[in-house]
């Protein structure tokens, strides 16, 4: 039995150290290890680097693992969105009136998984997307409207539509799921006001919403807010090395996009910000407003502030409303007050010019022709939503409460330029890149 054991031993190391050297063995020639086949887009197997993130570990297309950030399907596209017109963008829908006076609006929503978005130089990410672009298209009505949105999942997994707010269980988005190249059409009262997230709810959540299915909804009141230049700010991340760690951060889409391109405001002029927390495997993200103060309305569900602060701090899925004046011209910036996320990408700028001498806040429509207007002056740098009433296309306007009245015909003025459409021919799912003045811009749209 002593001799037994003493030859037990040597023999049982001796095959724990084959079996290794085979293990490692298989390992090492296994063409589909990235990390160490460095030359694998010119490999037999057809896979594409397609970015690197951490010198020496080279991002390929995978192999189709469902929770792999970075597989991409043929015939992609790259489905970059300009955040400086995502910013002023909203899409009222399809406008049209129910007998008793209700104002319903339709949208379409398409659902894709195929699409490639180069999210910083030479680093691209497999998106999924609502309309093409992340963030999806930013859908906005009036409380009381009834919202009917067309859902189509033109990608390769089931997708659904879920938003944020009040409606039927069966119009939730969650259980119902739907599949390739199906359809579903979701309706419900909007309501109540505020803004909104909407996102995919399928499982895993995090793989949907990481990849980007998900937009903004805004619900106005029916009493307007004040006028405001308005935008909207999605923060996101990307987790490019499907770690799930973010590898960068955004807002509206693509890293350090608003320190190069800085967005213009007026001095004194009122800004309202709709921000909204889409960020996935971070607990919190943050805004932080340099030498200023802003009101904040959590959720917008309020027309009365909660707080007077610089930094907000928003859990996913979080969102509230931003207002403030600049009283000084400069450049001002704007970014997550958590330097991980700021260094990497989550930062702008403002830039607060002073132009009160020469700017026009009204344009005036003299022609007897909705056609042909004449003697039009817009400000630079700026979108306008403008239409006439019916009245020989002049436009009517309510000076003692700077109000104007909306009918018929919309004029989009965009650098300067005028493309006239009829209300009655609009296409599905207009989208109205608009500077608001007077009356709130989506009773506008009624």
């Amino acid at each position: 039995m002593q001799n037994f054991r003493r030859l037990a031993l040597p023999l049982f190391s001796i095959i724990l150290v084959i079996t290794i050297a085979l293990i490692m063995s298989a390992y090492l020639l296994n063409p589909s290890n990235p990390s160490f086949d460095t030359h694998a887009q010119n490999s037999t197997d057809n896979r594409k680097m397609i970015g690197s993130h951490t010198p020496g570990y080279p991002v390929f297309r995978s192999t189709g693992d469902i929770l792999d950030p970075i597989s991409i399907p043929g015939n992609s596209k790259n489905a970059v969105v300009d955040p400086n017109q995502y910013l002023h963008e909203f899409n009222y829908g399809h406008v049209s009136k129910y007998a008793n006076g209700t104002t319903l609006r339709e949208y379409t929503l398409i659902a894709s998984d195929s699409e490639i978005k180069e999210v910083s130089p030479g680093v691209f990410y497999n998106v999924w997307t609502y309309n093409g672009t992340i963030p999806g298209p930013t859908i906005r009505a009036t409380e009381g409207d009834h919202i009917k949105i067309n859902f189509i999942n033109n990608g390769s997994k089931p997708h659904s539509l879920h938003t944020h707010g009040i409606h039927p269980a069966e119009m939730d988005g969650v259980f119902d799921m739907v599949g390739p190249k199906g359809k579903f059409t979701y309706e419900f009262t909007a309501e109540p006001y505020g803004v909104y997230p909407y996102h995919c709810h399928m499982t895993p959540l995090e793989e949907h919403i990481t990849h980007g299915l998900y937009g903004v909804m805004i619900i106005d009141p029916k009493t307007p807010r004040p006028p405001a230049d308005e935008m909207v700010m999605v923060m996101n991340g990307y987790d490019t090395d499907f770690d799930t760690e973010n590898n960068f951060y955004t807002v509206n889409g693509i890293p350090y996009f608003y320190m190069h391109n800085p967005i213009e405001i007026k001095k004194d002029e009122l800004t309202r910000i709709y921000l909204v927390n889409m960020l996935e495997f971070d607990p919190i993200n943050n805004f932080h407003l340099h030498a200023n103060m802003f009101n904040y309305y959590p959720s917008g569900t309020s027309q009365t502030p909660a707080e007077l602060n610089d930094i907000v701090t928003m859990s996913q899925g979080e969102r509230g409303i931003l207002e403030f004046k600049y009283k000084y011209p400069g450049n001002y910036m704007f970014h997550a007050h958590k330097t991980e996320f700021a260094e990497k990408g989550w930062m702008g700028m403002f830039k607060v010019v002073d132009n009160s001498q020469d700017d026009k806040k009204e344009v005036d429509l003299r022609s007897n022709s909705a056609e042909n207007p004449t003697n039009v002056s817009v400000s630079k740098n700026q979108s306008y939503l403008v239409a006439n009433s019916s009245q020989n296309g002049v436009m009517n306007t309510d000076s003692e409460n700077n109000k104007m009245t909306y009918n018929y015909t919309d004029y989009k003025f965009s650098n300067n330029s005028l493309h006239n459409s009829q209300q009655q021919t609009a296409n599905p799912n207009e989208v109205i890149s608009s500077y608001q003045y007077g009356t709130n811009s989506s009773q506008a749209k009624e």
